[in-house]
């Protein structure tokens, strides 16, 4: 086992800079996930891990070792692809014993290998198979297991729940961390699937553009973005933003959103010298907006009008989209008991102790309840 450091690790491809300036320490034994859409990173930074890429600047440590200049094969990791990588022509056993076979091990330490791994993973009676015969989500076992047999100082994963149906990859992700727990070894998870990330990692790493916007735990993620991108990223469905102008009405200060004004005196009479004069963003999650009829009784509410465009019956809650007349749309998480016809009008109270308000220039945030 061993930890991971990124010191100021740039990788350049042309004049595109696809990892800018990474700065992470993984601790040994954590489990941390690069999460970010499309394009931001966080698979390059995987790779460069791995030695499938070069580092333009910088350098990267696993455990006291330096390793940019290191092989694949010498930096003592696994990794477990998108696409898994099986060999075709080669059973279950083999795919799985094929790296110790490439290291030199003993038969007998080759099979006691494989089979502890395939015990672990459920997959004993798959051993004599081909990849061809398994389902989707009994390749991503033997990919895991091919990775487990190695014992490696690190484990990688780059997105290898993308390819299963949402029920398996639920099963999956309970299986992979729970395989964390039992070995304990640092596990470095690459995904764009927030829900993933939130429900697997010890800490998070948030990406957009090359850069590292946030790493920390998914709880203080979730309640304390540093910024709109996290803020918005993290959570689904996602935080609505408001433009928002500071007023005052006699001796009151507001935030003026649209036609409807937040008592910013009452809730907030903290922020009121903090956030002067400069344009403003207002942040609230869907599950902090509700239905009048079922607002909890110590949520102070400020009202705001909205129609109803589009509502989504989940069982549990609804998922009601809306619109205010001034044309900004939101998205609410309210009760399913509430009666909501799509098309009427509603007073919806938004819980102004969750609020968040970010610098809207900057998109930095400036208070986070």
């Amino acid at each position: 086992m061993a930890n991971v450091t990124f010191e100021q690790v740039t990788k350049q491809f042309g004049d595109y800079i696809a990892v800018n300036n990474l700065n992470l320490n993984i601790e040994d034994g954590e489990f941390l996930v690069f999460v970010g859409p499309s394009g931001c990173g966080k698979t390059t930074s995987l790779r460069l891990l791995a030695g499938l890429e070069s580092i333009t600047k910088g350098q990267i440590c696993i455990g006291d070792r330096r390793v940019n200049e290191l092989s694949p094969k010498d930096r003592d990791i696994a990794m477990v692809f998108q696409s898994y990588a099986l060999y075709p022509h080669m059973s279950v056993f083999e795919n799985m014993a094929f790296s110790l076979q490439l290291q030199g091990k003993s038969r007998k330490e080759v099979k006691q290998r494989v089979q502890s791994a395939a015990q672990q993973l459920g997959i004993e009676k798959l051993l004599n198979r081909k990849p061809k015969e398994l389902s989707g989500g009994q390749r991503q076992r033997v990919a895991v297991g091919r990775a487990i047999v190695r014992e490696p100082a690190v484990f990688l994963m780059d997105e290898p729940l993308s390819n299963l149906d949402a029920k398996l990859r639920v099963q999956a992700r309970k299986e992979i961390s729970k395989l964390h727990e039992e070995l304990k070894t640092t596990f470095i998870y690459v995904t764009h699937d927030q829900v993933e990330a939130m429900t697997m990692g010890d800490r998070i790493a948030v990406m957009k553009d090359g850069i590292l916007q946030q790493v920390d735990t998914p709880t203080n993620l979730y309640n304390n973005p540093t910024n709109m991108f996290v803020a918005g990223f993290i959570g689904s469905p996602a935080m609505n933003f408001f433009e928002v102008e500071k007023v005052k009405q006699e001796v009151k200060a507001y935030l003026q959103l649209g036609r409807d004004l937040v008592p910013l005196n009452h809730y907030l009479s903290q922020l009121t010298a903090d956030i002067d004069d400069r344009p403003l963003t207002l942040g609230i999650r869907p599950e902090n907006i509700y239905h009048p009829q079922y607002l909890p009784p110590d949520i102070q509410g400020c009202k705001i009008r909205a129609e109803v465009n589009l509502i989504e019956m989940m069982g549990n809650e609804l998922i009601v989209y809306l619109e205010t007349p001034d044309g900004a749309e939101f998205v609410a998480r309210i009760d399913p008991r509430a009666r909501v016809r799509q098309g009427e009008t509603l007073d919806l109270l938004f819980d102004i102790q969750r609020i968040y308000l970010f610098d809207r220039e900057m998109e930095t945030v400036i208070f986070a309840k």
